[in-house]
């Protein structure tokens, strides 16, 4: 009995561990970024994804290097789904706004064409070759809209803007957000690692399928970067930071990390990525339930309103107990 709460003090630390250095992580990524004069909605979309993604990335790949292809397949989902479902739909409730269409029509229909994807192959059974360089192209596609946004941009910033720029990136400064970059990424890293191996512990000793810690616990506190980011542009009131961050880091986990894992899992097991029925009659179908909510609705009206965050609430809280009940059902004898 005391090992279970070893293992649950073990996962608590990892997680804060990778919220705090997620944390460090993003200011000090923002700060590089955002020195080089580059517009928030592309900061959000790509340097601040990536940041905040890279949680899930390790703690997904970690999983599939050790067999456990649920936990893999279930954090990068769940997190995609937790994402909108859960700090999307908060950012919504708090923070209704009007939209242009064009910032965010390919990246929305991308993260939605990746969704599709997946669960097309959850229908196969497994990610394949197929599915991965799917994803891979929209990967590519979401990666050249982007760098050729930044461009674009660098090149409309004036020559005082770019002189500040270099000002801000020289220094004690630069060393500063150099340093607290590499010290949040090893806490990331470490506290993937035991996410993962507390987590397997956790899961075996309860007696509850790995994907649902993966989906639930382990998904959340991946998603924890992007909680703490839009809550601070929920406060500066800055809405295209919070989604452009959300849909860029979806897009990510998605498309890198799922084709990654595959890869991993075909090396070390000889096998693609399998998608048990849970996963591709749950979980798969989710991701793209709520996506859909999210963005279709706003490419239509060019809004987004309180109401879809509410239903992305709802939604969200639906497929949480959904997932949560049969956990709930192993543990009873364990609870008694």
């Amino acid at each position: 009995m005391d090992n279970i709460f070893i293992q649950i003090a073990i996962m608590v630390a990892a997680i804060i561990a990778v919220v705090k250095g997620g944390d460090v992580f993003v200011d000090a990524a923002s700060w590089m970024a955002e020195a080089t004069g580059i517009p928030k909605l592309i900061v959000g979309a790509t340097v601040v994804s990536i940041a905040t993604t890279l949680p899930e990335m390790l703690v997904s790949s970690i999983a599939a290097f050790e067999g456990s292809g649920d936990m893999a397949i279930g954090n990068a989902v769940g997190s995609v789904t937790a994402n909108i479902g859960l700090i999307m739909a908060l950012a919504l409730i708090c923070m209704p706004a009007v939209i242009k269409r064009k910032d965010y029509m390919l990246k929305s229909l991308l993260m939605i064409g990746a969704c599709a994807v997946i669960v097309i192959s959850g229908l196969t059974g497994d990610l394949g070759i197929l599915g991965s360089a799917a994803l891979l192209i929209i990967c590519a596609v979401s990666w050249t809209e982007n760098i050729l946004d930044a461009k674009k941009a660098v090149k409309l910033s004036n020559e005082g803007a770019a002189a500040k720029s270099k000002e801000k990136i020289k220094g004690k400064e630069a060393a500063k957000n150099i340093f607290l970059f590499l010290l949040g990424a090893a806490a990331i890293a470490l506290g993937a690692k035991f996410m993962v191996s507390s987590g397997q512990f956790i899961a075996k000793y309860i007696g509850i399928p790995e994907r649902v810690i993966a989906v639930t616990v382990i998904a959340i506190g991946t998603s924890l970067p992007e909680l703490i980011t839009t809550v601070t542009a929920i406060a500066k009131k800055e809405m295209s930071l919070s989604v452009g961050n959300i849909i860029g880091a979806n897009i990510l986990d998605l498309t890198l990390i799922l084709p990654v894992c595959t890869i991993i899992s075909n090396i070390k097991t000889g096998m693609p990525l399998e998608f048990k029925s849970t996963v591709a009659g749950l979980d798969l179908p989710a991701s793209l339930i709520v996506g859909s909510i999210a963005v279709f609705p706003m490419l239509v009206t060019k809004k987004f309103s309180r109401a879809q965050g509410i239903a992305l609430l709802a939604v969200y809280a639906v497929y949480v107990i959904i997932s949560s009940s049969a956990s709930i059902q192993s543990m009873l004898p364990w609870l008694n």
